[in-house]
């Protein structure tokens, strides 16, 4: 009898251990599933703010855009929002990169062959009220690296851009001199520069000219769009929305 009873307690032990075991498998099941749902919840909230991209259709090529709602794959450094320009002054009230829809399609079109070698465009400047042109004369009242603002920039008609390259992590490549240089290292007929320089140069310049764009002699960075060239002189100030 005695040993009947010590059996049973020890079958009892064994099946609380297991109901025990069991119950903290279910609890841990339970977290492991709440973990996982609120993860998923986390993405699909990611995935929820995500902007929508507008469309060029129903637009006039000569109305006014603004570039990163039509795409994302940009980078941008809109100097002209800081200080760090050859004003020394910060003339937009806030960084964004306006141009036609004509020039905005043939950006986009531009940066797709880019991207394909790895590397994107990078703003500098884009559209530049006429407003800001007449400051620039100002300071540097020389038709070689500024255009007078009577007649206007083709900046200031949304058909010009000031650029660069960077690859896919952010980082410039190499064009030997920063934006806005006015010098010779910046000219691209200057060809006493290092290999690498040349061939980024040559990189930048080929694809912008495959789209439709053209380069002035003296600034590596800068591109008009040829069909641009007529459009009337703009001074429309953006809105900010920060």
């Amino acid at each position: 009898m005695k040993y009947n009873i010590v059996l049973l307690a020890f079958f009892m032990a064994v099946s609380c251990k297991q109901k025990a075991e069991t119950d903290q498998q279910d609890t841990r099941e339970v977290e492991v599933t709440e973990v996982f749902t609120d993860s998923v919840k986390q993405v699909s909230t990611i995935k929820e703010s995500k902007p929508i991209l507008k469309s060029f259709e129903g637009l006039a090529d000569t109305t006014f855009v603004r570039l990163a709602d039509f795409s994302e794959d940009f980078a941008y450094d809109m100097r002209y929002a800081t200080e760090n320009n050859f004003l020394k002054a910060k003339v937009y009230d806030c960084a964004e990169c306006y141009t036609r829809v004509k020039t905005a399609k043939a950006l986009i079109e531009a940066n797709k062959d880019f991207r394909e070698q790895g590397v994107k465009i990078k703003f500098f400047d884009c559209y530049r009220p006429n407003s800001v042109q007449y400051k620039m004369w100002e300071i540097v009242p020389n038709p070689q690296y500024v255009a007078n603002p009577d007649k206007g920039s083709i900046h200031n008609k949304g058909g010009a851009v000031d650029i660069t390259l960077v690859d896919m992590e952010g980082n410039e490549l190499d064009m030997g001199t920063d934006f806005d240089y006015f010098g010779k290292r910046a000219y691209h007929d200057n060809l006493d520069l290092p290999q690498e320089i040349l061939d980024n140069r040559k990189l930048l310049k080929e694809t912008m000219e495959a789209h439709g764009f053209w380069s002035i002699r003296t600034e590596w960075w800068h591109y008009n769009l040829s069909a641009a060239t007529n459009d009337p002189v703009a001074n429309f100030k953006w809105e900010c929305n920060e």
